[in-house]
């Protein structure tokens, strides 16, 4: 090889890379967001989140959903950004098929729900749970409680792999359900726990129970944005201001030894092991961590409807939640928050559209097969495939259009 090198003319600073053709608006964007520096892409950030946080104050017609609040749909958006962004830890970056994540959810709600329900016989306001401050305790309860289950969940089951590991999740989802369903003594069963608590924030004559409280209509003459936002539009503020929080913690562990041992796992499994990398170590931190996240979307949910039961954590909303990871892209953090958004924003945009009578928001699960369908064809590594990937195949096609005559002999000599 050393000698192929020095008879070789060496090459000299390799050629400008040519971008390859045909590739999506995503790709182009997303090279250039990670061409630009650290301080221009804050600088390029915070006015794109001014701008989102400003969404619901002043909804854009083509954006406006006429058949419901369009506040309390992104309210629900960044419920969901947090759900896939949770999800996207165990699915996206260490590849372990989760398909009962609503399972976190659920045990993130009812954390919230047990402590704070006057259905609940484990209700602590008005004990050491204050109730100008429950809500605020009960959500590191919450992530507390869920990654723990996360923990006894995993320890037995992570061993496995695939379709196998897939079925033990899905049955979680399904035995948290049920226990909430049939332990009618704790969980007050299918009749569900009602006034939960949420954020005691900015009480006043105007607002007696505060921002956050359904009943806080908001006023749209009023100048002042604080009156102008009613609760969805608060709900919305601390779901981003949560999922931004998260985006940050998440993407430091990605560029840690924590994270590219995910990769290698997603990866190869086996190669990996036989590297040194404790994989099952590193499992067990990936399903930890997405259970925490999502109890605190869990959480987050409770304390909005302020009233929770057992339908709302069912396996249709499991499978949405991954829906969301596979349209937006398994393994990149932004690209499963624009799946959370079509998932959600998609069924109530589409509900103020009538065809002879008949909403179309009601045909909303054949919205999400189709566009599954259509997607799984054209971008089967989803809107916006995860970097690793395409970086590796990008060192590939550059290697092989631009190889040189020296590299075309030593590749020639290694082969014999």
């Amino acid at each position: 090889m050393t000698l192929s090198k020095s008879a070789a003319p060496q090459p000299k600073s390799p050629a400008p890379k040519a971008r390859p053709k045909g590739r999506g608006i995503g790709d182009s964007l997303r090279d250039w967001w990670g061409g630009l520096s650290r301080p221009a892409q804050w600088g390029v950030g915070v006015p794109v989140i001014i701008l989102l946080a400003l969404l619901p104050l002043f909804p854009p017609p083509l954006l406006d959903t006429p058949g419901t609040s369009f506040s309390g749909v992104m309210a629900q958006f960044a419920m969901t950004a947090l759900i896939a962004v949770g999800l996207n830890v165990v699915v996206g970056q260490a590849g372990l098929l989760d398909l009962g994540y609503v399972g976190f959810y659920a045990v993130g709600a009812y954390t919230v729900g047990l402590l704070t329900s006057p259905n609940s016989p484990w209700n602590q306001t008005g004990g050491w749970l204050n109730p100008s401050w429950a809500w605020i305790v009960c959500v590191p309860l919450a992530i507390l409680v869920t990654a723990v289950s996360g923990l006894i969940l995993g320890t037995p089951t992570l061993r496995l792999r695939g379709d196998y590991l897939a079925i033990v999740t899905l049955g979680f989802g399904e035995i948290v359900r049920l226990l909430a369903d049939n332990l009618g003594d704790i969980t007050n069963g299918s009749l569900g726990l009602s006034r939960i608590a949420y954020p005691r924030v900015g009480v006043s004559e105007t607002h007696p129970d505060g921002y956050f409280s359904s009943g806080n209509l908001g006023d749209k003459n009023s100048s002042n944005l604080l009156d102008r936002a009613n609760s969805g539009a608060w709900w919305f503020w601390l779901g981003m201001t949560l999922v931004i929080i998260v985006l940050l913690f998440v993407g430091n562990l990605e560029r840690s030894r924590v994270g590219r041992a995910w990769v290698a796992i997603r990866e190869d499994e086996d190669v990996a092991e036989m590297m040194g990398v404790p994989t099952f170590k590193f499992k067990l931190w990936a399903f930890m961590i997405g259970a925490g996240i999502g109890g605190m979307s869990g959480a987050l949910y409770a304390g909005q409807v302020q009233f929770i039961n057992p339908t709302g954590f069912n396996i249709i909303n499991s499978m949405l939640f991954l829906c969301a990871v596979v349209i937006g892209g398994q393994g990149n953090k932004l690209g499963v928050i624009v799946g959370a958004f079509l998932i959600v924003y998609l069924p109530n945009r589409f509900m103020s559209v009538n065809i002879s009578g008949q909403s179309l928001g009601d045909y909303k699960y054949l919205f999400y097969g189709v566009t599954l369908v259509v997607v799984m064809i054209f971008r089967p590594q989803g809107l916006f495939p995860v970097r690793q990937k395409l970086l590796a195949y990008g060192r590939t096609v550059y290697r092989a259009v631009h190889r040189t005559p020296g590299t075309a002999v030593e590749t020639t000599g290694g082969q014999r």
